[in-house]
This record gives structure tokens, C-alpha cells and sequence, in this order.
């Protein structure tokens, strides 16, 4: 298994429907319940451990997964509210350093959970249209909603991996 895409990259490339889409939502919604279902029984030590040799600890992940999925609900927004936004990347690993990512998981688990809860509501009320609106990415290009919905749940259970194939191999 490779430890840092354990379920490969994104690739999706058949048609995205309605079913896809309200498949990819119902991922978006359920992966702060099974994110916290994965680490509530994890100590400190346990949490600070890296998932992978060179990779995030486990506590870095949960928050990297708040702040990344943060900025994506954030996109989503800015391409339903002007014209074909250019949004601003952000140096992740820069922000896994900073001292907020020492706090307790709890805190990015009850972020998550709000979200989440926002942002799946938002997804289920958008129409064809929306879905089909864009923003620029500056090294992505052009991105739609419908697909970055798919790039967002695969984004989670890709972080969830993470986690629960290290849980896996320590035996925790």
C-alpha cells in the first residue's frame, strides 16, 4: 500500500450526474463522524505520531483536514458569487507548522462538524447551474463545483486513510 495515497489520487472521469454529486455530498457530510470515531480513543502520543516517514502526525492531519476543507467551502462560495473567481492557494505544510496545529483535535473536530453541516446543506441546494460554475485555480486552471465536490469527499477519506491504516499497523 502506498502510505501517502492510500487510495490513490483523485481521478474521476465518468459523467458526473446528480447521483454522483449527491453520493459525494452524503461522503462530505458523514466524514466528520468517522473522522472523530477514529481518533477520540487516540492519547496524545498516539496522536502526534506521523502517519507516514516525513508525513503529518495524526494531530496535524485533523487539523490540515479542517483548514483545507475551510478554504474549500470558502471557494465554493466565491465561484457561486462572482464570475469565475481566481482563488489564492496556500502554503499547507507552512500552516501544519504553525502552533495552532498543536491544539487538541476537538477543536478541528467541532469545526469539521459545523461545516460540514453548512456546507453539505449549501451542496444539496445547488442546481445545474451552480454546479457547473468555476473558479480559477492558479495551478489547477478552471475548477467546477461539481467536480471540486468530488476532489472535497475524496480529500477527506483520503486524510481518513491516513489515519486508520496507521492505526492499522501500530495495532491501535
Amino acid at each position: 500500500m502506498d502510505e501517502k495515497y492510500p487510495i490513490g489520487t483523485f481521478q474521476y472521469d465518468g459523467e458526473i450526474n446528480q447521483m454522483v454529486i449527491n453520493n459525494w455530498i452524503i461522503e462530505i457530510e458523514d466524514l466528520p463522524k468517522q473522522l472523530h470515531e477514529e481518533v477520540k480513543e487516540l492519547n496524545d502520543n498516539q496522536l502526534d505520531t506521523p502517519y507516514r516517514e516525513g508525513g503529518w502526525t495524526v494531530r496535524q492531519v485533523v487539523h490540515h483536514i479542517a483548514d483545507s476543507h475551510l478554504n474549500a467551502y470558502v471557494r465554493m462560495k466565491l465561484a457561486l458569487t462572482e464570475e469565475k473567481p481566481t482563488i489564492k492557494p496556500y502554503e499547507e505544510g507552512k500552516w501544519a507548522e504553525l502552533t495552532d496545529y498543536s491544539l487538541p483535535v476537538e477543536i478541528s473536530l467541532h469545526l469539521l462538524e459545523s461545516l460540514h453541516q453548512r456546507w453539505g446543506y449549501l451542496l444539496r441546494n445547488l442546481n445545474k447551474y451552480d454546479l457547473a460554475r468555476t473558479f480559477i485555480h492558479p495551478e489547477l486552471g478552471e475548477v467546477s463545483i461539481e467536480k471540486n465536490i468530488g476532489l472535497y469527499a475524496w480529500h477527506g477519506k483520503h486524510h481518513l486513510a491516513h489515519i486508520t491504516s496507521l492505526c492499522r499497523r501500530m495495532g491501535w
